[in-house]
Formats: C-alpha cells, structure tokens, sequence
C-alpha cells in the first residue's frame, strides 16, 4: 500500500477542469483510477490535517500541543501502529523538517526518514526536495526487509509549499506570477512523482499494491484576500484532489462530496485489515470496487485554536456551508450555497435565517458525538485563552468551550 501525499495541492487539477496542464503524470493516473470529485481536508495546514489521517478522528478530539506546530502525545493512537502490531511494515519518507521535530507524527513506523539537507523554517520551505524524495523513498521501497511482505508506504512531496520556485524543467510559456510558479511547482513534483510511479511498476510488488494520492490543503492567490494556507476554512484551502488506484477496480468518477476523515478506514480496508470502531469516518472501499457511493450527513472541516490559528468550524450539508468563527467576540456565523456560489462570495446568513439556524443546529447536533478536548502546554491560544487542556486525558478530560462546538 502506497500513500502519496503532495503538500498544499488545490483541488483545480487538469482532471478536474484546470486547463493549465500541470500534472500530466498525476492526470494519467487519474485516467487508470477511481477520481473523487468533490473532497475536503480537515483543516487548512498540515500539522491538524495529517493528524487526523493518521488517527481517523477529528483533531479537536486529539491530545494535542497548543503550538502552531502541534504535537501529539503517544496517547494517541494512529492507524500505522496498528498496522505494525499486525506484523506490516511501515516505513514514511518526510521532506519538512516539522516531521522530524518530536510531533509524534511518526508514531507506528517502522522506518521514518527524512530527506537529506532540509532545515527547519518556521515560516516557509525553502528546498526543493521532488527529486530527493523519489530516491529516498525508491531506496527504502528497494529494501527486501521493508517490501517482501505486506507494507505500508507513505511520502508527502513539500515542493508546492511557498516559497514558489519557477523550476527550468516547466513549459517556458507560463509566467512568473504566484500562480504561475506554483504551478511550476506542481509540474515538477509530478515530473518526479512519475518517475516513482515508472519505477514501482517494475517492482514485483506492484501488482498487488494500492496506491492513493492526496493532498494536506489546498492554497490561496488573493481569494478573500487570502495568500498560502491556514487561518480560515474557505474551500480553496480545504478542497484538495483524491485518486484512489487499486488492484482490479474499473476507472471512474465519484462525485458525492467525501472528507479525508474517510482515508485512514479506507487504507486499512484495503490492506485487508478491520479499521477501528472508533474511527469517525469510514471505508470508501465499496465504491472505490463500484458499489453505489452513499450518501453523507455532513462534512466538517475544523481549524482548533493554537498559538496562531483562531478556532474555526466549517459545517457542509447538502448544497450549504456553514463557517463559524469569532467565538471570543461572540460567535459569528456565514452561510453560503456551494452550488449557486461556488467562491463563497455571498454571504447569506442575513439573507435566509430559517436556513442558517437549521444549519447551527445541524452543527452542535454533530458535535454531540465528537468529544472535543482542548490543547495542552500552557501556551496562550490565537483568540486570547489558554492552553490548559490535559496532556494525555483520561475519564473526566476537560473538554473544549461548548461554543466551539458551533452553539449559540
């Protein structure tokens, strides 16, 4: 089992209606693969977003660190460890030094390895490291110790993250704009992820592997008057790609809109393995194998407040989108129509009242069932509160204000 991840790759791909084509490798895959149409990360920055793959929970219901650059105690349980208590290997290539600063990301690997020659900066990527992850991760995927049995791999490619570099290897054409070199970016790391793809067919394991392809969150140009990632749920920093490619599936399309709660279930499911009964999503394995695709309830995407994140809720049900927000000031409230406004230019909670407090009760009815619990560390929190949450809670754990929950 592979699972790729590409750090802050917007929905917009060539398969998906962006006419620029910036990933032909990735658009070819698609073309052999299950395409999802309409997904959603869990938060808008990677430190919460990879967290709740790993754990197949909402991170507001994590033991978690206060910081930005949130850390997760060994509490939590994340699926690679159950993998491992069941005898798979499990190896992770990492190519941001967050991953290797004792976040308890690597929590159930095996073999976790950074790329060679990166530094940490707090406030931006600057390495290119496309090339060096496909041979890192080439090298380990070579290792009979880690491959001549069940497996599991995982690589998250950082290039897209700012800062943008305009590499020489994209079409001369494109210009020099934020948008032009991120899409440089992304036409790089597809030009190296097709190399890892070209090299894995080769391997005698291939035809027995699944592979996913994903990303942590999308990124802004200016919308909403927006830049990179973080901060706010708007979709266009939400809304990411999902290809699911797996042995014996007939290519197609799934439009109903799904939420990357749903990765971990589905990657243990195809792995053969039963997912948790406490995971809050669960396995797209069905209709991945052509099953009608069911219908949700609801997708959430959260952004708990840290050191530099205000707290944040996104609440979508059928063609609306509920964004809470502000819970310090007295909580505030936008509503959009998806369908009809697409770019979340028109906010309607003034406009149609009836449906936005259906919409605010849809939401703290969803919460009932999600067991928040604030962060630890003692740090002060974006919007002025504290982090006093326990460490690693047990019965009687301290939960998150029940206005962060979406209720008047």
């Amino acid at each position: 089992m592979l699972l790729v991840t590409v750090d802050a790759m917007r929905a917009d791909m060539p398969w998906l209606g962006y006419e620029r084509k910036i990933a032909p490798n990735l658009t070819r895959l698609a073309e052999q693969s299950v395409v999802y149409e309409n997904v959603r990360s869990l938060a808008s920055y990677t430190a919460q977003s990879v967290a709740a793959w790993l754990s197949g929970k909402y991170v507001s219901t994590l033991p978690r660190a206060g910081w930005f650059f949130t850390g997760y105690p060994q509490c939590n349980v994340f699926f690679p460890e159950i993998l491992q208590q069941n005898h798979i290997r499990t190896i992770g290539v990492q190519s941001h030094m967050y991953f290797a600063r004792g976040k308890g990301i690597d929590q159930g690997f095996d073999v976790w390895q950074m790329v060679p020659g990166i530094t940490f900066d707090p406030e931006t990527d600057n390495h290119v490291t496309s090339q060096k992850t496909t041979a890192l991760f080439q090298e380990l995927l070579s290792r009979p110790e880690n491959t001549g049995g069940q497996f599991f791999a995982w690589t998250h490619y950082t290039d897209p993250h700012d800062v943008y570099v305009r590499h020489e290897e994209c079409p001369k054409e494109w210009g020099h704009m934020n948008r032009d070199r991120y899409d440089c970016e992304i036409f790089f790391t597809d030009l190296w992820l097709g190399k890892l793809l070209d090299w894995a067919k080769t391997q005698p394991w291939w035809k027995n592997t699944a592979l996913v392809v994903t990303s942590d969150h999308g990124e802004a140009f200016g919308d909403h008057g927006m830049w990179k990632h973080a901060f706010e749920l708007w979709d266009v920093l939400v809304r990411v790609p999902l290809l699911v490619y797996a042995p014996g599936i007939e290519p197609h399309r799934i439009s109903e809109p799904r939420s990357l709660i749903d990765l971990a279930p589905t990657i243990m499911d195809l792995m053969g393995q039963e997912p948790p009964s406490d995971f809050a999503g669960e396995s797209l394995v069905p209709e991945v194998y052509g099953a009608p695709p069911k219908h949700r309830d609801f997708i959430l995407c959260e952004l708990n407040e840290d050191s530099h994140n205000p707290q944040r809720r996104a609440f979508i049900q059928g063609d609306y989108k509920l964004v809470v927000y502000g819970y310090k000031a007295g909580w505030k409230h936008q509503l959009f129509n998806l369908r009809e406004d697409p770019g979340e230019k028109d906010d309607l909670a003034k406009k149609q009242p009836e449906k936005l407090e259906e919409m605010k009760r849809a939401l703290g009815a969803a919460y009932e069932h999600i067991p928040s619990v604030a962060p630890y560390g003692g740090m002060k929190l974006k919007e002025g509160g504290k982090a006093n949450g326990p460490m690693c809670p047990r019965d009687g754990a301290q939960a998150a204000p029940k206005e962060a929950e979406g209720e008047k």
